[in-house]
């Protein structure tokens, strides 16, 4: 990964920062991406001592909130003239509905357009470095999503679960139109389900989630375990040619058919740009 530039969002901790460490420690440089000063600053920090070299740094945004979204990308482009490898993690689950800076419902705005916005406003440099790859992290609680375009927001009823498995399958939806658009462009992406990660994840949320967190993570992967797919996705030799597919431990698997909707997936693409804002990909 000597001379390759990563971008990693949600890199503070969990998932997103054991693969910014992987990354760092394979030679490449990697930028970590955090909404927190605080925690982001301490986690670059660990990477940098962890991997031996300071070619490891940190932007800020809040990926919810499309203004930083924009912003980072900026800042992204001006610091650096490639990007080899995105990593798109950042998520979150929220039991309760809320609305991002945006007006739009906040699962949706951080874990869908989060990704989508990033993505589609660094295509150009992703082409430019070609071959790159692209990483969105997803879940097998796609399985148990469903996509009501009447009702992308669920202002019919909404549950933190619900909200989450719908935003899951949009991540897959999306990474199969992206390599769609993106076919014989040397730009490959690909979803994956890191398993039942012990981490942060339900810190936004009630003592009830938090305290079944707790209750669960004897039987949880570690984060380093639930990275391992997405280190294998951005650096093995062996994927450098699959494009548009669904991994859970570092093999290729069959999503749920409601993902493999060519319609729902072009469908979805129009409304992210609509609701983002963002120039389509190719």
């Amino acid at each position: 990964m000597q001379d390759k530039v990563c971008l990693v969002t949600g890199a503070n901790s969990g998932i997103g920062k054991e693969t910014a460490l992987a990354l760092a420690q394979r030679g490449a440089t990697v930028v970590m991406v955090a909404r927190s000063r605080t925690r982001g600053e301490a986690a670059l920090a660990e990477v940098r001592q962890a991997c031996g070299h300071d070619r490891v740094a940190l932007l800020l945004a809040d990926l919810s909130v499309q203004a930083e979204v924009r912003q980072l990308a900026a800042a992204f482009r001006r610091q650096y003239a490639r990007l080899d490898v995105l990593v798109n993690n950042a998520g979150a689950l929220f039991m309760s509905r809320e609305l991002s800076a945006d007006g739009i419902e906040k699962t949706f705005a951080l874990n869908h357009l989060g990704y989508f916005l990033l993505t589609t406003l660094l295509l150009d440099m992703l082409r430019a470095s070609a071959p790159a790859r692209i990483i969105n992290v997803s879940s097998d609680a796609h399985f148990q999503g469903q996509l009501d375009f009447d009702d992308l927001q669920l202002e019919n009823g909404y549950a933190g679960f619900r909200a989450y498995s719908l935003s899951k399958l949009a991540n897959v939806l999306f990474t199969r139109e992206l390599a769609r658009r993106l076919a014989g462009s040397g730009v490959t992406a690909n979803a994956m389900h890191p398993g039942f990660v012990g981490s942060n994840f339900a810190k936004n949320n009630g003592l009830l989630a938090r305290l079944a967190m707790t209750l669960l993570r004897p039987f949880a992967r570690t984060p380093e375990q639930g990275a391992e797919t997405v280190v294998y996705l951005a650096t093995s030799p062996e994927v450098a040619d699959v494009s548009g597919a669904y991994f859970a431990d570092k093999k290729a698997k069959e999503p749920a058919a409601a993902a493999r909707d060519p319609e729902a997936a072009q469908r979805l693409w129009a409304v992210s740009e609509a609701l983002a804002g963002s120039a389509a990909a190719g």
